[in-house]
């Protein structure tokens, strides 16, 4: 998937595949952009450096999924450098933490013993919402510190949506804020449910959008 470079505030942005070599880069993006995310703070918690448990939990999500079975896209600007990335589960992935039992060490460091049983009951808590019809997930999208409100975000649901609906494809996410579900819904999601259960003042929005 490409996309023509435009303008965007000072620097050109492409939206490409990610590969292999991206992958730190994707990890790294994403541990900021969820720092201060609500549910992203139900799975990762505990002591010790966050800001790389982030990384190292990401880094298990994208191999033991998206990366194998979905798309991970990134915008980057002109020099390569990677502002933003999205990442989705392909209809028919499990969507479970412990898909691929080799990337069990990774989880293990990210979260520790306890962090993944509770990972796994949030997994469950948000799994019980998956809609059954057959569709992508987004399992995660991030735009770095100093990228953010410069449309990043949206160009990567602009060019993975556009290639959705080529192909008659339905997607389904979970938005944290009320903030990340406005700009859902301008891209034709709709709201289903919220989503209780956790952890206090925790209740992310259910939302679909389907085919064309």
């Amino acid at each position: 998937m490409t996309q023509t470079p435009t303008p965007t505030g000072s620097a050109a942005v492409t939206v490409r595949p990610a590969g292999t070599a991206d992958l730190p880069a994707v990890s790294r993006v994403l541990a900021t952009a969820f720092a201060a995310d609500p549910v992203m703070a139900t799975f990762v918690q505990g002591p010790g450096d966050r800001r790389s448990r982030l990384e190292g939990f990401f880094r298990a999500v994208l191999l033991s999924g998206p990366a194998r079975h979905g798309a991970v896209d990134v915008a980057v600007d002109a020099d390569g450098r990677v502002l933003g990335a999205a990442a989705w589960e392909a209809p028919g992935g499990s969507g479970h933490l412990l898909a691929q039992a080799r990337r069990l060490p990774l989880f293990l460091a990210s979260l520790g013993l306890l962090g993944i049983r509770r990972a796994l009951r949030n997994q469950s808590v948000l799994a019980e919402h998956r809609p059954r019809p057959a569709h992508w997930y987004l399992t995660a999208i991030g735009v770095g510190d100093g990228a953010r409100g410069l449309g990043v975000g949206s160009r990567l649901l602009d060019a993975r949506l556009r290639e959705l609906d080529a192909r008659g494809d339905a997607a389904y996410l979970e938005a944290s804020t009320p903030r990340s579900r406005a700009l859902y819904e301008t891209f034709g999601f709709r709201h289903l449910a919220a989503i209780r259960g956790l952890g206090a003042g925790v209740s992310p929005s259910s939302m679909w959008r389907p085919a064309v």
